[in-house]
């Protein structure tokens, strides 16, 4: 009895883990539309958090664990060197968001 017990607690502990695993990092542009929701997303602020969770769900996932501006430097091979097609300010900003399910 005590084998079965030990047994289901680790397999709903490995199928807890494995669903709390499920995550996606999105790496968007930050479009400045003078509404502010890019620079909340950017810069980490309480009111990105709605912007980024509505990302989130759009993309079947239910919450966003994080969201922050990163460099273009950290993004590897796919994004666009400074100047090249830019017509406005901020073109070299990006935000991620980090999705789970």
């Amino acid at each position: 009895m005590r084998t079965m017990s030990a047994l289901l607690a680790c397999v709903g502990l490995l199928a807890a883990s494995a669903a709390s695993a499920d995550s996606r990092v999105f790496i968007i542009a930050n479009q400045p539309d003078g509404y502010g929701v890019d620079q909340c997303l950017a810069r980490g602020d309480k009111c990105g958090a709605h912007a980024a969770r509505s990302y989130c769900q759009s993309r079947d996932f239910d919450q966003a664990s994080s969201y922050r501006r990163i460099d273009p430097d950290e993004i590897t091979g796919s994004v666009p060197k400074a100047g090249a097609n830019c017509n406005h300010a901020g073109c070299d900003e990006y935000v991620a968001i980090t999705c789970q399910r």
